[in-house]
């Protein structure tokens, strides 16, 4: 049986070619939908300006530091016949933000909006992208010619010098004689003969601790009291507060200067001080005690071979001399020697070299300690158990930083590595003072801004 013969032509011919012209359900629906959704927005904008409301023309959220004046667009928008523009200029940034520029001798000044994004919700605003940095820096240029800085700077990963401080070989140059070493040895002899096991943290602490020092001096000397008032130099919650002889080593580190006196201590202070103190208290003693003069006193085993011995005095004067001169020898030659150096200037009395500890090594970024909290100290600073001497710089190196920071961030389940952690495009020491202009009512929404339209 032959089987039928279907041609194209006469398949063809089952299709209704007019079906368009026919009405239908589906194809009115479209036609009343298209034509209602614009009467639908239409209106909505139109009630929303009836009610002086601007979500109308959002493009999202605005961040936490700006969500107060969300109904607010004129405020950073720029309108022109009734309607808000998408620019923002940066006068109106600078209307309440002081952002000096980088540097005096960049190529270019960018616009605040190409760095700081709003309306993408609760995010940091400061939090820029990388390119609006690399743009410069991938090929560094200044107006004349010459920077001072790595001239090719892709990405932190890729191209990022190692710090300044480690990268030029640079030493500790602190006069302070200090091993870490030694201060991290197991039992040593601690505030009331105490047995203790320093750690890190006992010295070492963000600038805005309020938990006590655990070798802080018990008394303080009126000499002594404001001993901590420079560590407020340092940046609250980032930097770590700096090293004061009351706060960290004075419970271990006594400054007694004669039994007479038990436990008293000298000031912690310039010589020309500790010997007025010194002086007053041999002078008040043999006051009280006339016959204290004409006593032999043993050698003093503690004082260099030289002076060990001392004539006996014929008079309090010659008293009070002999023995501020034995307790100077004992303080100049062995107690504030062991950390300080002292040069002798020809004078009675010798000269302390001054601390010169760097407060901040990373001069061109900044380092929080409190955000790395969970990570124990010598995890970076992972030469500071062997170091023994105080010229050694014990910063951390970029290598380090890599291992938890790693570019693309989170994506790469990974800490943030974008520039703006530790670096601030603004110059801030060249910041002015910027003056509120807007009551809380011309905020929120409650009252009319009059501003002039371009």
């Amino acid at each position: 049986m032959l089987g039928r013969t279907r041609t194209t032509k006469k398949l063809a011919r089952r299709i209704d070619l007019q079906y368009f012209a026919h009405p239908h359900p589906f194809r009115r629906w479209r036609f009343w939908l298209s034509l209602a959704v614009p009467v639908l927005a239409l209106g909505w904008l139109l009630i929303e300006r009836a009610q002086g409301g601007q979500r109308a023309y959002s493009s999202g959220p605005l961040s936490q530091a700006h969500r107060v004046f969300t109904e607010r667009c004129g405020l950073c928008h720029v309108t022109r016949t009734g309607a808000f523009f998408r620019e923002v200029s940066d006068q109106a940034c600078l209307s309440c933000h002081d952002g000096p520029v980088h540097h005096a001798n960049q190529t270019f000044t960018p616009k605040c909006s190409s760095c700081h994004r709003e309306h993408r919700g609760a995010v940091r605003l400061s939090a820029a992208s990388e390119a609006s940095c690399t743009q410069c820096h991938a090929r560094l240029e200044t107006r004349d010619g010459q920077s001072h800085y790595v001239r090719a700077i892709s990405g932190f990963d890729r191209s990022h010098p190692e710090l300044s401080a480690l990268a030029k070989g640079q030493i500790d140059q602190g006069k302070i004689r200090l091993n870490h070493y030694l201060h991290l040895q197991p039992n040593l002899m601690g505030p009331d003969h105490q047995r203790v096991q320093m750690t890190c943290d006992d010295c070492h602490r963000a600038a805005d601790a309020e938990d006590g020092w655990p070798f802080a001096a018990v008394v303080r000397t009126a000499s002594t009291a404001g001993a901590t008032e420079d560590t407020k130099l340092a940046r609250p919650g980032t930097s770590m507060a700096r090293i004061h002889f009351t706060d960290h080593c004075a419970g271990c580190h006594m400054l007694q200067f004669d039994g007479r006196f038990g436990n008293q201590q000298v000031p912690h202070d310039r010589p020309d001080v500790v010997h007025a103190f010194l002086t007053k208290r041999f002078q008040d003693y043999v006051a009280a005690h006339p016959a204290a003069i004409h006593e032999v006193e043993p050698p003093n085993r503690r004082l260099p071979e030289g002076v060990r011995l001392r004539p006996v005095a014929r008079n309090a004067i010659e008293w009070v001399q002999f023995r501020v001169e034995d307790a100077e020898g004992l303080l100049w030659a062995k107690t504030c020697r062991q950390c300080h150096v002292l040069t002798s200037a020809g004078g009675a009395l010798p000269e302390v070299a001054k601390s010169n500890i760097t407060p901040r090594w990373l001069r061109h970024a900044e380092f929080d300690h409190h955000t790395h909290r969970m990570v124990s100290c010598v995890a970076c600073h992972m030469h500071t158990p062997d170091s023994h001497d105080t010229s050694d710089l014990l910063l951390p190196g970029i290598e380090t930083c890599r291992q938890c920071h790693r570019e693309s961030g989170s994506s790469r389940e990974a800490a943030e590595s974008r520039c703006f952690e530790c670096h601030q495009y603004h110059d801030w020491s060249q910041a002015k003072r910027t003056k509120g202009r807007f009551s809380i009512p011309e905020l929120v929404g409650t009252a009319q801004l009059g501003f002039p339209q371009d």
